[in-house]
Order: structure tokens, then sequence, then C-alpha cells
């Protein structure tokens, strides 16, 4: 490959809040917070503990490799690539793009229990919550919102993405926070059963699948990678925007768990609408019904911004890679603005055909399950070839500037990568466990459909990267080659 100038970036740069604001959208979801006020106090154990071995190996192993590459595209395939070569480079950027994709109808299924719920009747909100009809109109219209934003370039995902993040997640989190605090100081009754204690018994396997479940929830931290050329003085200021974004994040988490948790008794929470019904509580406690449906259409704002924010993302980092010669021409295809407009309508085919069978019919809802269960698992092979490939090349670029370091020898890089790794690594193979509160069928089933699935989506790049022509690569990208391709030449 011949050697190219350094990638140039667009002319519209990120500010440090409104990166660190898109990194808390893609990672926060309000609607995890009810699946863990269950545990009581010790869902902060969880929460902290997923931090320390993921979240913040994640966030600071990817600020060394986004500043180390600041000026070259690429995101996960540059890191990944430069360690193992351009084949592992693109399986893992087929494993970001592609879990992402399986993941939009769950998290659009919020969506719509959050617009079911902006009416002033209770009962027929929750009725309209669960009509299979109204929610796959919605998922659809907000999928579909958010990939028409996406076309319009950059600038437009940056402004919705900070302006939906605030309203719709940040403000309503800090809220869900303040309402807890004052509930509990002015003499309100703590429904959280606070006899578990901070630390659970992680002797029993149960609790242990669920510490390795909430690495899941810092998921796409990394993420943010992509946009690393898009921001002044990437080097300085993008590792400040994670590391902003990862307090904010944690903090958010423990805390409005907590809330949820001291409105709610445990017995009474369910999964879809219990941030809805928590915060129509505290409404109700101190006389401020009307804000009921506000805050519902925040939350409807807050799931848009998330999915713009990965629906822009993963999208971006394999339609760069795919110019460099790893897709058919098909999918390099852009729309004036230079995004990547094929990309966008085929992975909106998958998850309209997806929301279709999760929707629609109810004998696949078990199955989406394992579907869910196999896009962690994806995820979770990408994360372990990052922080591998992060430590390898301490060795094999280590002459290579890097403007963000972790410590001064080896030993930090090394401390974080093998936690990170070993995290993810037992995050893997506990996700094989079939979880106990979820009807999953024969055990047999759900594992050939995991290690099947596995293998299947695994073997796609490879096959796709064994039928990759010359004629793929765009003459006019400048993709930076690899340090090993300069070496060949």
């Amino acid at each position: 490959m011949a050697e190219k100038s350094v990638t140039k970036s667009t002319g519209f740069k990120l500010s440090v809040m409104t990166l660190a604001i898109m990194n808390v959208t893609a990672v926060v979801s309000l609607r995890g917070l009810p699946s863990e006020a269950v545990y009581g106090l010790s869902s902060a154990f969880y929460y902290l503990f997923a931090a320390i071995v993921f979240l913040i190996p994640t966030a600071m192993v990817a600020a060394e490799l986004a500043a180390m590459f600041s000026d070259k595209q690429g995101g996960v395939f540059r890191w990944v690539g430069e360690a193992y070569g351009s084949r592992m480079g693109f399986l893992a950027i087929w494993l970001q793009w592609i879990e992402s994709t399986i993941w939009y109808p769950t998290v659009l299924t919020f969506g719509a229990v959050s617009i079911a719920f902006i009416g002033v009747n209770d009962a027929h909100d929750a009725t309209l919550a669960s009509n299979k009809l109204f929610t796959l109109v919605v998922v659809l219209a907000i999928y579909w919102v958010a990939t028409l934003i996406a076309m319009r370039g950059l600038s437009w995902v940056g402004k919705i993405s900070k302006w939906g993040g605030m309203i719709g997640t940040i403000i309503p989190a800090g809220l869900l926070i303040v309402l807890g605090i004052i509930y509990i100081a002015t003499g309100g009754h703590n429904n959280m059963d606070m006899s578990q204690g901070f630390f659970p018994d992680l002797t029993k396997l149960d609790n242990l699948v669920l510490a390795s479940s909430i690495f899941l929830f810092y998921a796409g931290m990394e993420m943010m990678g992509v946009h690393v050329m898009d921001v002044n003085n990437p080097s300085r200021n993008y590792p400040k925007a994670i590391i902003i974004g990862s307090i904010v994040t944690v903090l958010i988490f423990i805390l409005g768990t907590f809330s949820l948790g001291f409105i709610i008794p445990a017995k009474d929470i369910s999964l879809t609408q219990s941030l809805l019904i928590g915060f129509d509580n505290y409404f109700r406690h101190f006389h401020i019904s009307w804000a009921g449906p506000i805050i519902a259409i925040a939350l409807m704002f807050g799931v848009l911004a998330g999915v713009l924010t990965w629906v822009a993302g993963p999208s971006k980092g394999i339609f760069t890679v795919g110019k460099a010669g790893y897709l058919p021409p098909f999918f390099q295809r852009a729309n004036k603005y230079g995004v990547q407009r094929n990309i966008l309508l085929v992975q909106g085919a998958i998850v309209t055909l997806l929301s279709l069978l999760f929707v629609v019919m109810p004998s696949v809802q078990s199955f989406y399950q394992i579907l869910s269960q196999l896009t962690v698992l994806l995820y979770l092979i990408m994360y372990m070839m990052m922080f591998a490939a992060a430590i390898t090349l301490r060795y094999k670029m280590k002459s290579t500037p890097r403007p963000f370091r972790l410590g001064k020898g080896n030993g930090l890089m090394w401390l974080l990568g093998v936690v990170g790794f070993c995290g993810s690594l037992l995050a893997f193979i506990l996700s094989f466990v079939p979880p106990s509160q979820i009807a999953t069928g024969s055990n047999k089933v759900w594992y050939s459909v995991l290690i099947i699935g596995c293998i299947v989506v695994v073997i796609v790049p490879f096959i796709i990267y064994a039928m990759r022509k010359p004629s793929w690569r765009d003459p006019n990208a400048e993709f930076a080659p690899f340090h090993w391709e300069k070496k060949e030449e």
C-alpha cells in the first residue's frame, strides 16, 4: 500500500464537553437502573467493581490508543490492526458494528415505553406501553429519525447528541438523584432493602453472573475513538473528555439506582416501566404530578440521542475501513455530506427486520434474549482484542510518540491491560450461563445458538477479507498505512 498523507478531519470540531456528553450519552442508559435497584445497597458494589475492572481500563487504554493514532483514521481497526495485522483489525471493527446493529431494538423498546407514559392516565399509559403495534411503530420511527439525522453529518450528530444527552439522560438522572436525596432527607419511607450490605456473596454463581453483566453497562467508551480527529488538540482533549465522561457515568448509575430503590419496593420493580413509575411516585409524593409527561418526553429524547450516537459511530468506523479496500464499493457510497449512506441503509434494513421479529412475534422474544446475549459475547471478544493490542503495541511500536501515555514505563499499561482483559474474559465465560430470571427454554438450544452464533459472526469478516480485491480500494481514500506496511515497502 503506497504511503498517503495523514488523514484530514472534517472542518467541524467537537468541544471537550460535547465529546464528554456524547460519551455519557453513548454509555449511560437509564433503562438499566431498575434491574439493579432490586439488589439494594450491594448494587453500588457491582457498579464500582465493574468500573474498576472494566470501565477505567477501557477508558484509559482507549485514551492512549486514540491519542497515539490521533492523526490516523480507523478507531479499533487501527489499534488492533497495528498490533496483529489488518485481518484481525477488520474482525475487531466488524464485531463493534454488528453487535450495535443487533442491540438497537431493545433500547428502542424503552423509548416506546417512555412515549406511552406521556399521557396523564397511568393505567391507559401502561396498556399502551404493552401494545405491540404501538411499540413497533415507535421503535422504527425513532430509529429512522436517528438515521436521517446521521445522514446530515457530524455537526448535526454532535449537536443533537449533546442536547439530547443533556435533556434526556443527564438532566433526568440528576433530577432522579435530587428527588431521592430530598425524599430521604425529609423522612420519606426507604423501600430499599438495606440489610443486604455493600458486599454480596460472590461465591454464588448468580451474583457472579450479575457482576459480569454490569460490565456491559459501561460498554461504548472506546467507540468515541472514531471521533478523535474531530477534536481540537486531540492528544490532550480526548483523554480529558473520556475521564470526565467516566466519572459522570459511574455517579449516575450508582446514585440513580439508589434513588429508584428508595421509592419502589424491590418486589414491585418492573424492568421496562419502573423508571417512569419511579418518577411518577416521586412527583406524586411532592405534589407535582404534572411533571410526569414532561420527563417521559425528555427520556424519549435521551433514547434518540443515545441511538444517534451509536448509529453514527460504528458505521462511520467500518465505512472508513471499507474505503481503504476492505468492503465492496457498494458499501463505500456516501451522500453529499460525506456520510456512509449505503451502510446506514443496510443497517436500517437489518434493524427493521429484527424489530418486526422482536415486537410482532411473541415466540421469538425468548430467542431474542439469546440474540441479545450474543451481542454481549461479540463485544467482549472485541474488548479482549483491544486490551491485548495495547500491550503488544508497547513493544512493536515502542518509539512511536504517545501524547497521552499510561505511566512512564510499561507497568501501568500491563496492569490496566491485564485487568481489563481478565475482566472481559470472566464476563465472556459467565455470559454463557443461562440467566435464571429469563425463560430461555432448552439449555441445549441456548448454548448451541451462542456458540454457533459466535463462530458464524466471527467467520464472516474473514470471508469478506479473503474475497477483497484491489479494485475495492477507493483511490481517494487517504487511509494512512500501518507501521508494518511501511517496513514492507
